[in-house]
């Protein structure tokens, strides 16, 4: 008993209830999603059906009548002094979206109300049983590779997601479209020219004529078509891959790729003052 009282959390153990009714109590509660979603900005950032698939995943084991979590049980905090929660002054804000992403999948039957219980006790149903099995995690473990203060704020708005879901190749496909974009608007040049034409038209050396609208000219020409070459051969290799086939992209490439992207719309950001 003595050990239980020191470390409560190590112990799984069976409860009585009303009418002769037993619950499967295991110690789990909100401050675990962190198991599955280190930051939470990135938690708080999902849309609540993302929310609640999350929290099926991570409420999986209570998985039938006899094995079940109690609403209150799981969002009281009273313990937060022997086991303080990873997301910290944060948890509060995650409790709440938690709370909705509870009420979401209440309201899809994925989890159910045990029944002859007079308390809150809740289980996963089959059919949350079989959407948790289809959530992928890993990702979300990956994101603190990119490191968003960092990134240019266009591809952290815009990139960020998608490596959020662990869709690398979409990600790098997002990044070199926004830097498409930004080229054309800061060149003033036309909807009509896109791709490999459009960073050759902007970033055009003076010694081969009207310098592009982006030329830096007062660079050495070599450097100035150093310059082309690095827009034009970026794009081709990351943008057009990206567009045409299924690029396979770890995680770490992905990062790499990504930030060279955000570093190439800051040069335009540079160029267009």
């Amino acid at each position: 008993m003595d050990d239980f009282l020191r470390h409560p959390f190590r112990y799984r153990f069976v409860i009585e209830c009303d009418k002769g009714h037993y619950h499967t109590y295991m110690y789990m509660n909100s401050a675990h999603m962190a198991s599955l979603v280190p930051d939470p900005d990135d938690l708080l950032a999902l849309p609540v059906e993302e929310q609640g698939r999350l929290l099926l995943k991570l409420l999986a084991p209570y998985n039938g009548p006899q094995n079940t979590v109690a609403h209150y049980n799981f969002f009281n905090r009273a313990n937060d002094f022997a086991a303080p929660p990873k997301y910290g002054a944060r948890q509060g804000e995650v409790d709440v979206t938690l709370m909705e992403a509870w009420s979401w999948a209440e309201k899809q039957g994925f989890l159910v109300q045990a029944p002859s219980t007079a308390g809150s006790w809740f289980f996963v149903s089959k059919k949350g049983q079989q959407l948790a099995s289809e959530v992928s995690t890993a990702a979300y473990q990956h994101t603190n590779l990119l490191p968003k203060h960092q990134l240019h704020p266009l591809v952290a708005e815009k990139v960020y997601p998608a490596f959020l879901h662990g869709k690398y190749d979409t990600a790098i496909f997002e990044a070199f479209r926004e830097i498409e974009i930004a080229v054309r608007q800061a060149g003033h040049l036309p909807q009509d020219l896109v791709g490999e034409k459009l960073m050759r038209t902007a970033f055009a050396p003076a010694k081969n004529g009207p310098p592009g609208p982006l030329t830096d000219k007062s660079l050495p020409p070599a450097e100035q078509e150093a310059m082309s070459h690095l827009f034009a051969g970026a794009f081709g290799l990351y943008r057009n891959a990206t567009a045409h086939r299924y690029v396979p992209t770890d995680p770490q490439e992905a990062v790499e790729v990504i930030g060279f992207a955000s570093q190439l719309l800051r040069i335009v950001d540079r160029r267009k003052t």
